[in-house]
C-alpha cells in the first residue's frame, strides 16, 4: 500500500494509525537487524538517536525523496481532520519508545501529537533522542499560539531547503 498507518502513542498511552507515505522497503525490519549487526558504528548510532542519519538500507530511493521534503508527512493532514493530531506538537512516538520516555510521558502525551514539532526545527537529526524527550516536553510546558507560528515558519524554512530527512 502507498499509505500505511503505523500504530503510534496518543493522548494518556491510547494508540492510532500514523498515517504515512510508504518510504521503506516492506521488510524494513529485516533490513534493520541485518544493517545494525553488520555495522556496529550504525548500532551505537540507532542507540544514541533512535534513528540512522544517512545509508538508512530501509529506505526506497523514491523514499528518501519523500523524506527530504517532507511529503511522506502530508497524508497525516488526515490524521489531523480525525482529530487524532495537531498542526504543531510533539511528534507521536512508537510504543516500543514508551518506556524509553521515562519522566518525560507524562507531560508529552498529555497533549495530541502534531505534524510539525519544535524537535524537528531545531536540528533533528544532530539530536539524541533524550534531547528530543526535552524539547518537547519544553513545548507542552510553555505552549503559546506564539510558538506555535514561530515552528510552521522554521517548518516551511525545513522543508523548502530540503532539510526534512
Amino acid at each position: 500500500p502507498v499509505i500505511f498507518g503505523q500504530k503510534r502513542l496518543w493522548k494518556e498511552e491510547a494508540t492510532f494509525d500514523f498515517l504515512k507515505f510508504r518510504s521503506m522497503y516492506l521488510d524494513e525490519e529485516e533490513r534493520l537487524k541485518w544493517f545494525l549487526k553488520e555495522n556496529p558504528q550504525a548500532r551505537k548510532e540507532w542507540e544514541k538517536f533512535a534513528k540512522i542519519k544517512s545509508g538508512d538500507p530501509r529506505v526506497t530511493n523514491f523514499g528518501s525523496w519523500l523524506r527530504r521534503y517532507c511529503l511522506d508527512e502530508l497524508s497525516q493532514l488526515i490524521n489531523v481532520l480525525k482529530g487524532e493530531m495537531s498542526l504543531v506538537g510533539p511528534r507521536p512516538y512508537l510504543p516500543r519508545e514508551f518506556e524509553k520516555m521515562g519522566g518525560y510521558r507524562k507531560t508529552i502525551l498529555k497533549t495530541l501529537p502534531g505534524m510539525a514539532g519544535l524537535w524537528q526545527v531545531s536540528g533533528k537529526n544532530e539530536l539524541t533522542f533524550e534531547d528530543r524527550l526535552r524539547l518537547e516536553e519544553y513545548y507542552v510546558r510553555n505552549w503559546s499560539l506564539w510558538l506555535d507560528f514561530v515552528i510552521l515558519v522554521k517548518t516551511v524554512k525545513v522543508v523548502w531547503r530540503g532539510e526534512g530527512i
